[in-house]
């Protein structure tokens, strides 16, 4: 069923527990998820970033709207959101096609002028009932103008949700994006502060290079929205490229993507089950 993302976030923060929020570039990604979510019978945040909307081509609408209709359908609570927009124009596409939710990120803009903009990003989503997430602080590894060093300060980020009215917020605490290893070690510290601080859900990205006991840590030290893009891929193409190794003559994309989606979908299973029994 069709889920507003604020709302999921709200709930899994109030209960401690993660709220998994996987990206997807294919359809084939987000069946594996939702199938993972409704075996589990947990929430899930399906992404579409705009570097994913880039790669088909500049189009929103064919890949948003199948996503959309795959969270209706499904008997788990599932929400559509638009990830890492830096675009207003992207923004306003999703809200007019009714996604749960949009990740707004002026982030490399200077301060102030992000935290205009987000708030008028903010006003407009806010106004057709869609939830916005926002980013403060550079997380590294995103198109090489983020600092992996780079922490957000808690009372800059209380602030800044204050200016701009975001439902979510991303945090920079040690994580970077695009990581093909699990070694990144979070400022739990930090996050504990950031949490204490501030009264909106928080957000990791670049959460695929955090490995399991530190992504339960950083749970219970009070992270949400966990998302997850890199290790997923990795997990579908490894079993792809297998699937292509034992048969050089396969030709049918059926015959290698099916196993490449069953993986995905176990290992997204996994995560989302990791994710609630950081208390266990």
């Amino acid at each position: 069923m069709f889920a507003d993302t604020a709302a999921l976030a709200r709930e899994c923060a109030q209960q401690g527990r993660g709220l998994a929020a996987f990206n997807v570039v294919l359809l084939d990604h987000a069946e594996a998820f939702i199938d993972a979510a409704e075996r589990c019978g947990l929430p899930l945040v399906l992404q579409l970033s705009q570097n994913a909307v880039k790669y088909h081509g500049g189009r929103l609408a064919p890949l948003g709207k199948a996503l959309l209709e795959l969270a209706r359908a499904s008997s788990a609570r599932v929400a559509v959101h638009l990830d890492h927009a830096e675009d207003p124009g992207l923004c306003r596409a999703a809200i007019d096609l009714g996604f749960s939710s949009i990740m707004y990120d002026g982030s490399a803009l200077p301060d102030a002028d992000n935290r205009a903009s987000t708030k008028r990003i903010a006003e407009a989503a806010h106004a057709a009932g869609i939830s916005v997430e926002a980013e403060l602080g550079e997380v590294g590894g995103k198109n090489g103008v983020h600092d992996p060093s780079a922490r957000t300060d808690p009372d800059e980020a209380a602030a800044f949700v204050a200016d701009t009215g975001v439902d979510m917020l991303a945090v920079a605490v040690g994580s970077s994006h695009a990581m093909a290893t699990r070694d990144a070690v979070l400022d739990d510290a930090r996050i504990a502060a950031i949490h204490r601080a501030v009264a909106v859900p928080l957000v990791l990205h670049g959460s695929s290079g955090v490995p399991d006991d530190g992504m339960r840590s950083a749970i219970r030290a009070g992270m949400t929205k966990i998302n997850v893009s890199t290790h997923l891929n990795a997990v579908f193409t490894s079993d792809v490229r297998r699937m292509l190794d034992e048969d050089p003559r396969a030709v049918d994309p059926r015959k290698y993507m099916g196993p490449g989606n069953r993986a995905v979908s176990a290992e997204a299973e996994r995560l989302m089950r990791l994710y609630t029994t950081v208390h266990d």
